[in-house]
């Protein structure tokens, strides 16, 4: 019989933390290869399960090992409420790429150009599955599948394409830049196959990527505000081009 503790240690470093029932819940829920998970509360879990996530339930019977709470806590970095820690395999780097470079695509690229904030890039990523973006795209040195942005993305990032790549690596199709000097994005129609870019909330965009830009666009903003959240910039946009006659998220 396999011992989930050992067969943990053994996998944890080549795989990608699930910290929580959520995380645990959306990347089953998009297929993601899941070889081993733990609970301090089994009972709880799948009492959770039956409520939020009947479509798994019997997944997670079949998946979930029950352990000690202090062995759980000792598993992952800062223990979730929900007491649920897995790991999964992270998708192939071949087969994002695949994803972002298929044409003609039906749904936009999100890319996240030098973002600094884990968190934030996270919270983008679970925007963008749930708009059925083709992928989230970040360039420079954030690792887009750190554990905190796992924890931020709630699993999401099984729903979507996430990879990190340098600006000439970008996926084709039009570029619209968000920046305050650019046109109202309420006068523009964003096309399915376009790649939207948002600078970091402190600098911007780069050189390399304003260079690259076919469209600077701006969201509404009332004078004398700096500028909106990162996610909620995404947010913003995704909706325009959603209610515009994007694609329907699947």
């Amino acid at each position: 019989m396999s011992d989930p503790v050992r067969d943990w240690h053994r996998l944890a470093g080549g795989t990608v933390l699930l910290d929580g029932f959520h995380a645990l819940k959306h990347a089953l829920r998009f297929g993601a290869e899941v070889p081993v998970a733990v609970t301090a509360d089994r009972h709880a879990a799948l009492a959770l399960a039956d409520e939020l996530a009947p479509d798994v339930r019997d997944t997670l019977d079949a998946l979930l090992n029950e352990v000690p709470r202090e062995t759980y806590a000792s598993l992952v970095p800062r223990p979730h409420p929900t007491a649920v820690a897995a790991l999964a395999v992270r998708p192939s780097r071949e087969a994002n790429l695949r994803a972002l470079a298929h044409s003609p695509r039906s749904a936009p690229v999100v890319v996240l150009d030098q973002p600094r904030n884990l968190g934030n890039a996270g919270a983008v990523i679970r925007l963008a599955a749930g708009f059925g973006a083709t992928g989230v795209v970040t360039t420079g040195t954030l690792d887009p599948w750190h554990p905190t942005v796992v924890r931020g993305g709630a699993g999401l990032h099984f729903a979507t394409a996430v990879e990190r790549l340098d600006v000439d690596e970008l996926p084709r199709g039009p570029l619209f830049a968000l920046d305050p000097e650019g046109e109202d994005i309420r006068g523009v129609k964003l096309p399915d196959d376009a790649v939207l870019a948002f600078g970091s909330e402190r600098s911007g965009l780069s050189a390399d990527l304003r260079a690259r830009t076919d469209h600077l666009v701006a969201l509404p903003m009332r004078p004398q505000v700096s500028s909106y959240n990162l996610a909620t910039s995404v947010a913003m946009t995704l909706y325009h081009w959603s209610a515009t006659g994007g694609a329907a998220a699947s």
